[in-house]
């Protein structure tokens, strides 16, 4: 017969958790979490509880559990279960074995509320806040790109999709609002080019490779110095990448005025617009039309993509490490959970810049 566990038998687990190396740990010791309270009351707006009833979960709580949520590519049933099931979640939210856990149910409407709210952008500026009083200013210039994020596919007529692209409703869809509220009207196709690569004997396919892709665009600028995400845009994924640059995404409190970007970057408007700015240009150039790269060109291409590659790495962690994907409806639901990867990422981030150091 098994003996039931003590109460030191609870501790040592969590101990042994500790030494395993628990993230979330981390992230409780890296971040005080309570400083995001002042924009989670003032985004969600709950009542006083005058009228009564079962009172609601404390809001930082609820945004741990995002936080948890978005490290583990978790879905809003599978994020209930595993609260349950783990210690180092209950550690992390601050809950006991007796404690009530938020079903999936309450885990929506959470999100949903911050989404209504469009409180992502005040949660991610608090964080940089605490950033830049922790010594973390952006510095040395600034990267540019953007990464494209899947969405469920939408399976539609010719016909619907050009009443989509008009900005309409298509007749048959508002006489059935269930099947209106399953249909992503701000998620766009795209098309993305791949360099064909090499046959075993050395030659290339004539053309490159074309992947459809349907969903949004997460935008990003990251500062040379530390590798944060410092302004971020979500857009469709047909929008173009160069218009975005001139709609807020360069940050001007950069120590530096240089900016990096691939050639979807490169055109006269962004090039005056960035010299109006106050900021310096090292956007790649684009290969001639028919005629070879020249060598002076190509040698400055290269140097460039010495520094901005960085930024590869910050959409290799999202989309592998994170497994950054939208399953929602429509670009405020996709914003939202963009946001929250981006935060995410700058809290891991803000752990590794802290490990390296110590090391």
């Amino acid at each position: 017969m098994r003996k039931a566990p003590g109460f030191f038998d609870f501790d040592d687990r969590l101990k042994r958790l500790s030494d395993l190396g628990d993230q979330l740990e981390a992230f409780d010791r890296a971040v005080d979490f309570e400083m995001f309270r002042p924009n989670l009351v003032a985004a969600l707006a709950y009542s006083t509880g005058e009228r009564g009833g079962r009172p609601p979960f404390d809001p930082v709580m609820m945004f741990k559990v995002l936080v948890i949520q978005t490290t583990n590519n978790l879905s809003d049933e599978r994020t209930e279960f595993l609260i349950n099931d783990r210690l180092s979640f209950m550690r992390f939210l601050g809950l006991c074995l007796d404690d009530r856990v938020p079903d999936a149910r309450t885990i929506w409407l959470f999100r949903e509320k911050l989404t209504r709210a469009e409180a992502i952008k005040g949660l991610f500026e608090r964080f940089e806040a605490l950033l830049r009083a922790s010594g973390y200013i952006a510095m040395s210039g600034q990267i540019v790109d953007a990464s494209l994020v899947a969405a469920p596919k939408q399976r539609n007529t010719d016909e619907e999709r050009r009443t989509i692209k008009e900005g309409r409703v298509p007749e048959d869809w508002k006489s059935r609002p269930a099947k209106l509220r399953h249909k992503d009207r701000d998620a766009r196709w795209t098309v993305k080019f791949t360099k064909a690569k090499e046959r075993a004997d050395g030659t290339k396919p004539p053309v490159d490779i074309a992947i459809p892709s349907f969903g949004y665009q997460n935008h990003v600028a990251i500062d040379v110095g530390h590798g944060f995400i410092r302004t971020w845009k979500v857009t469709d994924a047909a929008a173009y990448e160069g218009a975005v640059l001139r709609d807020g995404l360069l940050d001007k409190t950069n120590t530096a005025r240089t900016v990096w970007a691939d050639t979807a970057y490169r055109s006269a408007v962004n090039e005056a617009f960035m010299a109006d700015n106050g900021f310096v240009s090292r956007v790649h150039r684009k290969k001639p039309k028919g005629r070879p790269m020249p060598e002076n060109t190509r040698r400055a291409n290269n140097a460039k993509s010495k520094i901005r590659s960085r930024v590869e790495h910050v959409f290799a962690d999202q989309k592998t490490r994170i497994g950054l994907i939208v399953r929602t409806i429509g670009i405020a639901r996709a914003t939202t959970r963009i946001g929250l990867v981006n935060l995410v990422y700058n809290i891991r981030r803000l752990l590794f810049i802290q490990r390296r150091a110590a090391a």
